[in-house]
């Protein structure tokens, strides 16, 4: 007979269940007062959507999903609400942008970020790692992205894409919240139209950074949405100014 019911005897099950427990309590107090603090710091803006959104796909790249990538991330939840994501704006019928990473082989279009991070070889030219996860591919009428830096801005077309298409709002979905997501997410606010982040469509290799990136562009630079509000949104349900 086991001794776990003598008097004294802990069930080292519950007690762990109760240590998750207070852990989890202890976050939520700690959120809660993050909040509060940013609240009396004055970093507590919000910005309303406009009437004209696009949704902005960010390197929906085979190399976050497939294990025997250096990249991979373990980020199969995202790429699932991306995916509906998808769908719910295709069938809204708002622009759709989906971008890609592509080098050169010896990455000399990379600059110091190639230097910086070395495993962006697995985006040159001719790699697998680099191409569209199933699924999630644009069609003939999207557009398609190219550029070799975290922001989809930097470089590229986009800002006078999305002008010349009228958009004032980019529903930013992808990989991964802390690199080329946030830097996203501050472009679009900077080029003047209104970040509203996906929460359960973007993703990171390391959940903690991707909490505190959250936390950091919903505070500073844009909106975090969860996805049935901005299903809500698209389906003409949402907030609208």
């Amino acid at each position: 007979m086991s001794g776990s019911g003598r008097p004294g005897s802990r069930d080292p099950e519950a007690s762990r269940e109760r240590e998750s427990s207070r852990d989890r309590e202890s976050s939520r107090e700690g959120d809660a007062s993050q909040d509060e603090d940013y609240e009396r710091a004055g970093l507590a803006g919000r910005l309303v959507p406009g009437t004209s959104p696009a949704l902005l796909l960010v390197d929906p790249a085979r190399a976050y999903v497939d294990p025997d990538c250096p990249l991979y991330a373990g980020v199969e939840p995202a790429v699932d609400a991306m995916k509906e994501l998808l769908a719910g704006a295709r069938r809204a019928g708002i622009s759709v942008v989906v971008t890609r990473v592509r080098f050169r082989a010896d990455g000399s279009d990379g600059g110091v970020f190639f230097r910086k991070v070395p495993t962006l070889r697995v985006f040159a030219e001719g790699s697998p790692y680099g191409d569209f996860i199933d699924g999630l591919s644009p069609t003939a009428d999207e557009l398609t992205v190219t550029k070799q830096y975290p922001s989809a801005f930097f470089g590229t077309s986009l800002a006078a894409y999305l002008t010349a298409n009228r958009v004032d709002t980019v529903l930013i979905a992808g990989l991964s919240t802390s690199g080329c997501v946030r830097a996203t997410a501050l472009d679009a606010m900077q080029h003047g139209f209104v970040p509203v982040v996906v929460e359960e469509a973007v993703g990171d290799r390391d959940p903690d950074v991707h909490a505190a990136n959250l936390f950091d562009i919903r505070h500073k630079i844009g909106e975090v949405w969860p996805i049935g509000q901005v299903m809500d949104y698209l389906a003409g349900r949402g907030e609208r100014p």
